[in-house]
């Protein structure tokens, strides 16, 4: 330690007298500049190395002012002065402390503060993948003080930010496979750590797990589980496990790598429990860890095909038989026990050959008796742990998945005995036993036990009809079905009620002859047409409405008219006279909105339940809803019933589901229909609207040409007559504060022009008024010397001096040719036209001078007609500008009042 502060007072120099505490905490942020200063510009390494040294001592208690200003100069480091182990390793612990979030100084746990800085140091050295790859490149040095740090750091990245971190090492060509090779150092603390890395490593990344996979990972690490001694094995042996479950679990091509590289065989060590073992906590949870690994290959999730080639192995090396040895097993802790029973559950589920070498275990007691009979006694036994009676549940149920086989024989053991004497009891008898509890989770497991004896199997459906239950012993024996349907009407709790209505459910679905059982009782009908009907209730007499909704439906969908009364057209009138259709769907529907509902269909196994209440339906029951729905809801609609008497009451039960079928599809096809017009029309009034706003658009786009050509007009006008045109010029580019000055100035002159423009047009135009009405009196006076001369056809002396001085003398004023300008005022070019009429004393024939004095003024009539147009735009545009001129005075006043 003293070493380390005469370091930091070389580099920083020694406190004076008057420094404390507070001084140094405020010269921090000063202290690491200077030493980041030192690390970049020193050309000595010496210098460089101690710098690093006074900043990792920094960085652990400053850990916001090192990370902020030390984290690139450590990074250059790393890149350039890695032939130098120890500057290199002051570089790893520093980022290190500033990264890393397992503890703060002196070891006290960091602040939620502290780990939410971490993060974002984080988030700041992997922005940049070089970073991580030159950590990944120090992994190869043997040295340890380097290959230690840069696990941890590697392992505070992953923790911290693990999918960013995960995309850079995939980024790394070597970097997974570096990492395995820490796996064979002979160092304990080095492979221990690389463990712990592999398991963050490994984590959600199917890419990373199959890289792991096939860089031999399953051999390294049975290898160091059996080195371990596999169960007895200590937290090395659970880090294992965690990566196994990491690889397997959800990645279909990692288990089947494993099944094909006899991987599975090797774990047979891991199940040979001795019966004086000390079951310690580690073990517990190195034997649980194994459990799940087991569970990952075999699991419902798993493609069928891989989890049937799995299954077979099991049963083939001995896995199978080495788990159903510890569930018979005395001593066993409850968890280790429900973990087993799970296990077994899913490696014999939908499997043939394991359900029957299943059937024929025993248990090692006098008198024998099978492993299903002491797994039932379990679940109907009040005292036995919640999570233990789930998992014997599930393993019943998959027992019997798939299994007719297995639904024959426990429907068998319900069935009256032939025998004198029952010598030892039953599955059945179990199951019959758990409808009498006082237990309200027995009755609930026992109902749904006895609905997956039935589950697609319509032989047990009839022959579950057979069952006598003995309830008093003065009364007679009443049926299964009696007793189930008197105990719904009975009411109490709602699980037992929700239990016994997925138990008839199930029973009465796909067979004609349980549902004419059920009808003939008459209290049965009445009893859910009366709790359809209730309008009033809480969350779970809305589920009860339902699942009586979903039951009577039943009914009607396999009733084959065997009772008279309770037909399917009595019942559907019934529905739609007493309940309504609309009461009835709504009902109906209210089970698949329940939040429940969603919870068991997701999956079958009952694990994830916590609590008594929890359960509520049955992965099973909640599949047949989600089939039946729909066909009871086409049969109890009224679109779909048919009239009597009519062609369709001839045709054969066939025949009419097939014309049922195609009326359904005519009425779906008929709401697509009515769906696309009125789609069409949504679009065609979206059309309209658009066409509005394109024209409205065009509108506003010409509106700004024509403002543009008035302002170019006025430039043009303002450079001819000498006029300064850089205010206008510059009205755009000036700033908001000087805008209203700037703006107001233009708009003033701008009208000013106008104004004048329009007087100066007004004059051109009186000014041609004037000529129009002097060439009408010379075009009349030439019209008429014309005509004297035409008459005076003798007198041929007459020359054209004397026809020119009387067309003079008729009013045409001398000099004409001065009264017209050169130029035309409206022509912005500069186009000349000569406005005067030259007379004609020089013509002798007076015919010509009135065809040329004729065009003239049609020219001056034309010339007038597009002044006045002129004039015209001239006017519409001086409203225009003005009408513009108060819209902005009135932004302008609204934006100062802002």
């Amino acid at each position: 330690m003293e070493f380390i502060k005469s370091g930091w007072k070389t580099v920083v120099g020694a406190p004076t007298d008057g420094d404390d505490d507070s001084n140094q905490q405020q010269n921090v942020a000063e202290t690491v500049e200077k030493l980041v200063e030192r690390v970049e510009t020193s050309t000595l390494l010496e210098d460089r190395r101690d710098a690093c040294r006074a900043i990792r001592s920094l960085s652990k208690t400053y850990r916001l002012e090192v990370g902020a200003q030390a984290m690139d100069a450590l990074m250059f480091v790393l890149q350039n002065d890695s032939s130098d182990s120890e500057i290199v390793t002051y570089a790893l612990d520093s980022l290190l402390n500033v990264i890393g979030n397992e503890d703060g100084p002196e070891g006290a746990p960091l602040s939620p503060g502290s780990l939410d800085l971490c993060v974002q140091f984080t988030e700041i050295f992997i922005k940049r993948k070089e970073n991580v790859q030159l950590v990944l490149d120090l992994l190869p040095e043997f040295d340890f003080k380097i290959r230690f740090p840069s696990i941890k750091l590697l392992h505070a990245l992953l923790k911290n930010k693990l999918r960013e971190c995960q995309d850079c090492i995939l980024t790394h060509p070597m970097g997974i496979s570096r990492m395995m090779d820490l796996l064979l150092d002979p160092r304990e603390v080095i492979r221990n750590d690389a463990l712990l890395l592999l398991v963050f490593l490994t984590k959600s990344n199917a890419n990373i797990q199959k890289i792991v996979a096939f860089e031999n990972a399953f051999d390294r690490i049975l290898e160091i589980v059996s080195n371990e001694g596999y169960s007895d094995g200590g937290v090395v042996v659970e880090d294992c496990l965690s990566i196994l479950l990491n690889l397997l679990k959800m990645n279909t091509s990692n288990q089947n790598y494993f099944k094909e590289g006899n991987y599975i065989q090797r774990l047979l060590p891991f199940f040979d429990i001795p019966f004086d073992v000390t079951w310690n906590p580690q073990k517990i949870s190195n034997i649980l860890l194994m459990f799940k690994v087991i569970r990952g290959l075999v699991s419902p999730s798993n493609p069928l095909q891989v989890t049937n080639s799995c299954q077979k192995v099991m049963n083939q090396s001995g896995v199978l038989q080495k788990l159903c040895t510890i569930l018979l097993s005395n001593g066993i802790p409850a968890e280790i026990l429900t973990e087993t029973i799970n296990c077994v559950a899913e490696v014999i589920r939908g499997n043939q050959q394991n359900q029957e070498y299943f059937s024929r275990v025993n248990a090692p007691i006098e008198p024998p008796r099978p492993v299903i009979v002491i797994l039932l006694m379990s679940m109907i036994n009040e005292k036995q742990p919640f999570e233990l009676r789930c998992a014997v549940l599930y393993c019943f149920q998959s027992f019997l998945y798939k299994n007719e086989l297995g639904q024959a024989q426990i429907v068998e053991t319900l069935l009256p005995s032939t025998s004198d004497a029952i010598l030892d009891v039953s599955a059945g008898q179990l199951l019959c036993s758990g409808f009498f509890s006082n237990d309200i989770l027995s009755n609930w497991f026992v109902a749904v036990a006895l609905s997956h004896t039935l589950v697609h199997n319509v032989t047990q459906k009839e022959q579950l009809l057979r069952v006598q239950l003995a309830t008093d012993g003065n009364n007679p024996p009443t049926s299964l079905l009696a007793f189930c349907s008197s105990q719904l009407q009975k009411g109490g709790h709602h699980q037992r009620r929700i239990s016994l209505l997925m138990l008839l459910a199930m029973w009465l679905s796909n067979s004609a002859v349980a549902v004419s059982n059920f009808l003939s009782i008459p209290t049965n009908i009445p009893y859910l047409t009366s709790q359809v009907g209730l309008v009033e209730g809480d969350d779970v007499e809305v589920l009860l409405q339902g699942l009586c909704a979903f039951l009577l439906g039943i009914c009607i969908c396999y009733n084959d008219n065997s009772v008279p009364s309770f037909t399917k057209d009595d019942l559907c009138k019934l529905i739609q006279n007493r309940i309504g259709v609309d009461v009835f769907t709504e009902k109906l529907a209210s089970i698949a909105k329940n939040e429940k509902y969603s919870h068991a269909l997701q999956k079958p196994y009952l694990d994830h339940f916590v609590k008594n209440n929890d359960i509520i339906f049955d992965f099973e029951f909640c599949n047949l809803f989600k089939l039946q729905e729909a066909n009871i809801l086409k049969v109890v609609h009224p679109s779909s019933d048919s009239g009597h008497g009519g062609p369709e009451s001839n045709l054969t039960s066939e025949d009419h589901k097939l014309l049922v079928q195609y009326k359904e599809l005519i009425r779906e096809q008929d709401i697509q229909l009515v769906s696309m017009r009125k789609h069409l029309v949504s679009l065609q009034t979206e059309n309209d609207s658009m066409k509005a706003q394109l024209v409205e658009r065009q509108s506003v786009e010409q509106q700004l040409r024509d403002q543009i050509a008035l302002l170019k007009t006025h430039q043009l006008n303002s450079m001819r007559l000498g006029e300064p045109s850089g205010s206008l010029a510059g009205v755009g580019n000036q700033s908001v504060n000087g805008e209203t000055q700037s703006v107001a100035s233009v708009d003033a002159a701008q009208y000013d022009y106008l104004i004048n423009e329009n007087r100066r047009l007004l004059g051109i135009i009186d000014q041609y008024k004037y000529w129009e009405s002097t060439y009408a009196a010379a075009y009349a006076n030439a019209t008429a010397a014309a005509a004297a001369a035409n008459n005076n056809t003798n007198n041929n002396s007459t020359s054209a001096q004397e026809v020119a001085g009387t067309v003079n003398g008729g009013g045409l004023p001398n000099g004409i040719d001065g009264q017209f300008p050169e130029q035309h005022p409206a022509c912005a070019g500069g186009q000349t036209q000569t406005a005067g009429v030259q007379c004609a004393a020089e013509t002798v024939n007076s015919g010509e001078e009135v065809t040329r004095l004729r065009s003239e003024l049609e020219n001056i009539r034309k010339e007038h007609d597009d002044l006045t147009s002129v004039l015209a735009d001239q006017n519409m545009k001086m409203q225009q500008y003005e009408q513009q001129l108060k819209d902005d005075s009135a932004q302008r006043v609204s934006r100062c009042r802002v």
